[in-house]
């Protein structure tokens, strides 16, 4: 089965270890940012969502109007605007862009984050809400008759949207979160559920509960995992990670501040996340730097693992097989970007991406074989069996 790419945009240039360059809404960097990923054989982008930056809906607009194939991978935290209002925005979008619209559910980890937008409920309300906020949302997407719904914190009567999705029977949903009541909601709505680079054991065991929640869910389908790294590519194994630290040095360096401007999240050295996720990643970087085939988890040790900061280091041919090692695992999608956010993932298209796809390829033409000779064996032994009754 192909895997599939996913690389991340934003709206000016900006890292971890690049000050802020540029307004904060910066048309042509975006567009070039957005024509990058199409040219390197992205088959989606991630545009990103927090109380401060730029609305996603309109970065996600923008890009589609500036490429021709690109996916585009909206994150989206419910609660804000009704979620009719959302299946509308999405469905319209959709329809404008020939149906490359995905969203990324993100319910959201952290009090501090919530508030700046008004939100109060704590962490388990914010689950229920989700819940709540996707069974309408999917059956906005869905319905080919009006329908009320009546729920803990959603309440509407005959409603029906005259647009809907070019895709059907919808937008796929994406879903990311480390905690029970994430696997719970996600295992329940998501048709992609997103993890953070971890160790290949944690991954497994992440997978296994998730796939144990969509059982609980009574789903029969089986779920997509994303899993997401920061490639550090280098000619030879020693160049990798010379540039691998010379990256770790710069982000120390700045460690007051975080992607260009102060820290959104209250996270860093010493201080502790809400979120699951970023305490995973904490709790990898505590057991060592390096793990498995060419992860490395210092980058989120020196950030306070705020968001996807563990890297994949080496030669394109050692990242490409440890990339292969977690779809091995089971995942469907790699989420990749690069510390020299445009560069890299251009590097990534020309020295990466076509690695993992000829492997993926190759191994699915060997599986097809193999299923072809197991049919001719048992087209024979059919015939045989056949031949012998009828004598």
């Amino acid at each position: 089965m192909p895997v599939e790419f996913i690389g991340m945009i934003s709206t000016h240039d900006v890292s971890e270890t690049r000050p802020a360059h540029g307004p904060v809404v910066d048309p042509d960097y975006t567009r070039r940012f957005a024509r990058a990923h199409e040219e390197a054989g992205f088959d989606r982008i991630l545009i990103a969502h927090s109380s401060a930056s730029p609305d996603p809906n309109q970065v996600a607009a923008f890009a589609a109007a500036n490429t021709e194939r690109l996916g585009l991978l909206i994150a989206h935290r419910p609660g804000f605007i009704a979620p009719t209002v959302a299946a509308r925005t999405f469905a319209t979008l959709d329809q404008f862009s020939g149906g490359r619209v995905a969203v990324h559910i993100i319910t959201g980890g952290h009090d501090a984050e919530q508030r700046r937008d008004g939100d109060y409920l704590t962490k388990d309300e914010r689950y229920a809400r989700t819940d709540d906020y996707l069974t309408v949302l999917t059956k906005a997407w869905t319905a080919e008759e009006p329908f009320d719904h009546e729920g803990p914190y959603y309440r509407l009567a005959d409603f029906r949207s005259e647009v809907l999705p070019v895709q059907r029977p919808r937008i796929p949903l994406f879903f990311g979160g480390s905690s029970e009541a994430a696997y719970r909601v996600g295992g329940r709505h998501a048709d992609t559920f997103a993890l953070w680079g971890e160790p290949l054991a944690e991954t497994a065991q992440q997978i296994a509960s998730v796939r144990a929640a969509a059982t609980a869910a009574a789903r029969t389908d089986v779920q997509g995992i994303s899993v997401s790294f920061r490639p550090i590519l280098g000619r030879t194994e020693d160049e990798a990670w010379d540039r691998a630290h010379r990256i770790l040095a710069t982000i120390k360096e700045r460690d007051d501040v975080f992607g260009g401007r102060r820290r959104i999240l209250p996270t860093g050295p010493g201080a502790a996340p809400q979120n699951v996720g970023s305490q995973r990643l904490l709790a990898a970087a505590a057991k060592g730097d390096r793990h498995d085939r060419a992860l490395w988890t210092a980058p989120a040790a020196a950030t306070g693992a705020a968001g996807n900061s563990t890297a994949l280091v080496g030669t394109p041919e050692t990242v490409a097989q440890a990339l292969l090692d977690y779809v091995d695992l089971g995942a469907t999608t790699l989420l990749i970007r690069g510390y020299d956010p445009l560069d890299d993932a251009l590097d990534y298209g020309k020295e990466l991406i076509p690695l993992v796809r000829q492997e993926v390829a190759r191994r699915d033409a060997r599986a097809a074989d193999v299923a072809r000779a197991a049919e001719a064996v048992q087209a024979a032994q059919a015939a045989v069996a056949v031949s012998g009754a009828a004598r």
